[in-house]
């Protein structure tokens, strides 16, 4: 059994390790667990991702574990600086293996999920069901038609203010949707092979994690 961490920039997606991805990934011969990326006050709210401290990160929990990979939102990171997905992943890349003593680049996989980790819950609009409170046809209808209107979960994006979190928080009454408690929950009512299916990047990181317990 190969343990693989995770490096995750919030509670939602630690919690979605431990829900959807471990269990999925354990008859791959992969124990994949996941390991919070603090902010720099030491509390547990992410959100403000740097290729610094996540390669800081990396760099010290390298040799703790067979295998270490990423899970953190392209909108999470606060020195982007015109970056895109491809790039930040190589930087993040070449300064682990700068940082690293001992490092092999076999072990290690860098991976920003586009755009945020709320896109993924868009493979299946139904599946918002679990937001009791807030759930209504014209709720259903306002995801529906977002989906729509673009070629793959991954590709919800106009701007940081129109990004899927936002999407969600302006369809659903105030109050009603948490993205920690709701997040998690709803993807796993879609299940990780129904995601991977509408999410290519997302489909390909899963297949290497799985590759690893090969």
């Amino acid at each position: 059994m190969i343990r693989v961490c995770i490096v995750c920039e919030g509670q939602t997606e630690v919690e979605f390790v431990n829900s959807c991805l471990n269990p999925y990934l354990i008859g791959s011969n992969v124990d994949a667990y996941p390991s919070l990326l603090r902010a720099p006050s030491g509390n547990h709210r992410g959100g403000r991702v740097t290729v610094e401290r996540l390669v800081r990160f990396i760099s010290h929990e390298y040799h703790a574990t067979d295998r270490i990979t990423t899970l953190v939102d392209f909108y999470g990171f606060q020195d982007r600086q015109g970056r895109n997905r491809t790039l930040l992943e190589a930087d993040i890349r070449a300064a682990i293996a700068a940082r690293t003593t001992g490092y092999d680049p076999r072990f290690v996989l860098p991976y920003v999920q586009m755009h945020e980790f709320e896109g993924l819950l868009f493979t299946d609009p139904t599946a918002f069901e679990w937001v009791e409170d807030g759930w209504s046809n014209e709720a259903k209808e306002a995801l529906t038609a977002v989906v729509q209107a673009f070629p793959s979960p991954e590709s919800i994006n106009n701007s940081p203010e129109t990004a899927p979190s936002k999407r969600i928080l302006g369809i659903f009454p105030a109050g009603t949707y948490s993205k920690t408690e709701h997040g998690p929950l709803i993807a796993e009512a879609i299940g990780i092979d129904a995601i991977r299916e509408k999410c290519p990047a997302f489909n390909e990181w899963i297949g290497h994690l799985q590759a690893w317990g090969l």
